[in-house]
């Protein structure tokens, strides 16, 4: 009946979001153990700009002969892009020097900009209690960057809070723009255009002679970087995000990105797992103090985010 349809229609965007934000969260736990092996902050960033612009070319002549392209649909998709490699190049610029799972949370509220948005320019409608998550999920991301100084004794906001926080922001509209392409474009096709303009943002911002020396050497060496850029970034970077734009043209944007913030307590899991397994492993900091802030953390943004989809 009607009833059961429309639940089936919600769980499977809801489904959708969640295994996206399970799988995207990978991608940063990858990206962690990368960094270790370059010398150069711009090198894993060279390396996303050579294997997204492949992609999306690759992508792009794939499913074109197939689709007539509705102009507006490409503009927003390469809009959306290109706003995803200028959050991303952020990002990447604090994942350098931060632990992973303080950095990808903080980043993970982008949804409440996304929320914002969609409703002052998408006409979406969000409830008092809806409101009070937001608020709840910008206590829990405060709540990881905060640090004590052991000189001063006493507590202070970490400057990448900022940066991330921009970051985040960015990442809210080119959800959005992606939730406009979609109204127009097949999902693959957006995924495409997008991975285009990420590739080229990232091949802008970091191709320098540090870093392309850095790749060479690389290669040389045959490193087991190489191969894990290979697994990161062509599967399961391009998974994550197919299935993100999957939610994206299901649901609404507020709701989506509500569930996909929940990547925030993949992150935090696998990082803590895999740190208490390897000790040291991803420069994670386990101490009981420590774990107990990112948990209390982490537990504030889902909550919030959790409560926006009711």
């Amino acid at each position: 009946n009607t009833i059961d349809i429309g639940r089936m229609f919600t769980m499977s965007w809801v489904a959708i979001s969640l295994i996206a934000a399970s799988v995207t969260a990978m991608i940063s736990i990858f990206d962690k153990t990368i960094i270790g092996y370059a010398r150069s902050q711009l090198t894993l960033p060279l390396l996303i700009g050579f294997s997204q612009t492949t992609i999306g070319i690759v992508v792009i002549s794939f499913v074109i002969a197939s689709n007539s392209a509705k102009w507006d649909g490409v503009i927003w998709s390469l809009i959306s892009g290109a706003l995803f490699g200028l959050g991303g190049q952020l990002h990447m610029r604090i994942l350098f020097s931060r632990e992973v799972s303080r950095t990808i949370p903080i980043t993970e509220t982008s949804p409440i900009f996304a929320s914002l948005i969609a409703v002052t320019f998408l006409g979406e409608f969000l409830t008092v209690i809806q409101w009070t998550a937001i608020v709840t999920t910008v206590t829990g991301a405060a709540l990881l960057s905060l640090r004590t100084d052991s000189e001063y004794s006493k507590i202070f906001l970490d400057s990448s809070f900022y940066l991330l926080m921009l970051g985040a922001f960015i990442m809210a509209i080119s959800n959005v723009t992606s939730k406009i392409a979609l109204d127009d474009l097949p999902i693959l096709f957006t995924h495409g255009l997008r991975m285009l303009a990420l590739g080229i943002v990232f091949l802008a911002f970091n191709l320098r002679t540090a870093p392309w020396e850095d790749v060479r050497s690389l290669l040389t060496k045959r490193s087991p970087a190489l191969l894990i850029v290979s697994l990161n970034e062509i599967v399961i970077a391009n998974v994550g995000l197919v299935l993100t734009l999957w939610a994206l043209s299901l649901g609404s944007v507020s709701l989506v990105t509500a569930l996909l913030g929940t990547r925030a307590f993949f992150v935090v899991a696998y990082s803590t797992l895999v740190a208490v397994v390897w000790r040291g492993a991803l420069g994670e900091n386990i101490t009981p103090s420590t774990i107990a802030v990112k948990i209390v953390s982490t537990v504030l943004i889902v909550s919030g985010v959790a409560v926006i989809v009711i």
